[in-house]
């Protein structure tokens, strides 16, 4: 029987379809629950601004199945429950002694959601959250499980996977010994130098952020700076392409540190807190990812539309990821900039606004992400991921009954 109270995403703009939502306790309680639904999908912590976990039959919240967290230094991997927040599981990752590569500016999401729908941090030299997956536990359309790893036919292809393949319920992942580092902001910085230097700006240190609304100026660049080990801090410069730095931010309920202090990496890598949760989903979002090699061409293109883009928009946050060679990856084969945006609650808007953004970026390969906004239909979409029937082989050999099929994925990828 579907529930009388809508189940909404986290911004409240798209209502689920479900028939009902449910949260198992435990994976054996999830697996008897995929076992007897003709349709189900997992849902993570909420943060896709469209339909892509949805599903006309059940939804499993995952997030209620315990961490259980286990490290393994010898081996570098650290495996918990998908359901987990990076914000957490990051501080007892670092009391072990281990660190992730990277994480998402936003800390509050889940493993599984984050590596299901390509979600990332920024580093020219970092690839996405999914890179980091050693392994993953899934839930089959019987409820039975099975692991896939790195290294089985099919791994890039399952890794990104969209919630199409099964439940996936654990995650191995890499790690690395613990880290510190620091967080300085520069600007403002003229966009045509801005533009100019774009990718010297975004290899300036180990992490790096730039805001804009698309006018006169980039207004902020946000440098994350890895201390080496051994040592107590790391020389950051003065000045970044002429704009200073700029006076120090300590963390407060809105952001962590950005005062040039060095702390633990899972306080510097996200940009907001864990205590606390930003925006209280006054927001849309959508995202697009152009060739690093294209990015002042299609930022120009972009900002030819700032007369319609700034009414709407909070802020505009670039960064970069370095290739991988996940088959539904928007940074599958190239390093690419991202140009997210923050947008106001206006949906409607932002929906009538989107297909001449895009269009504006379809010269330069531009794909969207999964979780956000887009108006790219399933033609323009198999144009642009060359591995896609590759992922719709895969899909049909997994989920042969369909169980975990969903209208984004019939919609968009014509699985």
């Amino acid at each position: 029987m579907r529930s009388t109270t809508p189940e909404l995403n986290w911004s409240g703009t798209v209502t689920y379809s479900a028939e009902r939502v449910a949260r198992p306790r435990t994976v054996d309680e999830a697996a008897e629950l995929v076992a007897r639904s003709r349709r189900v999908h997992g849902l993570g912590t909420r943060h896709s601004f469209n339909d892509v976990a949805d599903t006309t039959g059940l939804l499993l919240d995952l997030t209620g199945i315990p961490t259980d967290l286990v490290v393994d230094t010898a081996a570098g991997t650290a495996t918990m429950g998908a359901g987990t927040r990076y914000g957490v599981v990051a501080p007892d990752l670092d009391a072990a002694g281990v660190a992730l590569h990277n994480t998402g500016s936003l800390p509050h999401i889940s493993l599984g959601g984050a590596i299901a729908t390509g979600t990332h941090g920024s580093g020219t030299r970092l690839g996405s959250l999914s890179t980091a997956v050693r392994s993953f536990e899934v839930l089959g359309g019987d409820g039975e499980r099975r692991t896939v790893a790195r290294g089985d036919e099919g791994f890039d292809g399952a890794v990104l996977h969209l919630g199409l393949l099964g439940i996936v319920t654990r995650v191995e992942v890499d790690v690395e010994p613990a880290y510190r580092m620091r967080q300085d902001t520069y600007g403002p910085i003229p966009w045509d130098r801005f533009v100019a230097n774009v990718a010297d700006v975004h290899a300036a240190a180990y992490s790096v952020c730039s805001y804009t609304v698309f006018g006169d100026e980039v207004s902020e660049v946000l440098l994350k700076s890895r201390v080496p080990d051994g040592a107590e801090d790391v020389a950051v410069p003065d000045a970044l392409l002429g704009a200073p730095r700029l006076p120090g931010r300590p963390a407060d309920g809105h952001h962590t540190a950005r005062d040039g202090s060095v702390g633990p990496w899972w306080d510097r890598l996200p940009h907001f807190p864990i205590d606390s949760v930003p925006s209280v989903g006054s927001e849309v979002q959508s995202e697009h990812f152009v060739p690093l090699r294209h990015a002042a061409a299609a930022l120009e293109a972009v900002r030819g539309l700032a007369d319609r883009i700034q009414p709407h928009l909070h802020v505009s946050e670039l960064r970069t990821m370095a290739a991988d060679p996940a088959w539904l990856s928007p940074t599958q084969g190239e390093d690419v900039l991202c140009i997210a945006f923050t947008w106001q609650k206006h949906p409607e808007a932002v929906a009538a606004l989107l297909p001449d953004l895009e269009a504006r970026l379809a010269p330069f390969g531009g794909r969207p992400h999964w979780g956000k906004m887009s108006s790219l239909d399933a033609d323009a979409v198999e144009a642009l991921w060359p591995r896609l029937p590759d992922f719709r082989r895969l899909v049909a050999a997994a989920d042969p009954d369909r169980t975990f099929a969903s209208a984004f994925g019939e919609r968009v990828l014509r699985t």
